[in-house]
């Protein structure tokens, strides 16, 4: 199955809030293979831009440290799994660990 997985980075490494983010990484994956990986900029922040976004970007899920309940409803409206409580570690890393089933997650770190 195919899957393109966004992840919010800050200085290479998962972002802790989502929405403030520096840059994604975009992985794009077929069954447990790294297809493609690409490092974008995101639109300044406003409330509802970034679903938007990454859906037109063809996003099927997102791996995050946290995130609002309303950007993942906004989310899942557009089609996009979100996983949240992910460890704070380089993208690949866990790319590698969700692809494989093995992504712990944790708390969801936002609480707004």
């Amino acid at each position: 199955m195919k899957k393109r997985i966004a992840i919010p980075l800050e200085e290479g490494i998962l972002c802790e809030h989502f929405g403030h983010c520096q840059q994604f990484a975009i992985v794009d994956a077929e069954g447990v293979t790294i297809t493609g990986e690409t490092l974008v900029t995101p639109p300044p922040h406003e409330p509802g831009v970034l679903p938007a976004w990454l859906a037109e970007k063809g996003v099927t899920d997102i791996i995050a440290g946290g995130m609002g309940y309303r950007a993942i409803d906004l989310f899942n409206r557009h089609k996009i799994n979100v996983f949240t409580g992910a460890p704070f570690k380089n993208y690949t890393d866990l790319v590698i660990d969700f692809l494989n089933g093995t992504l712990e997650a944790g708390a969801n770190y936002c609480n707004h």
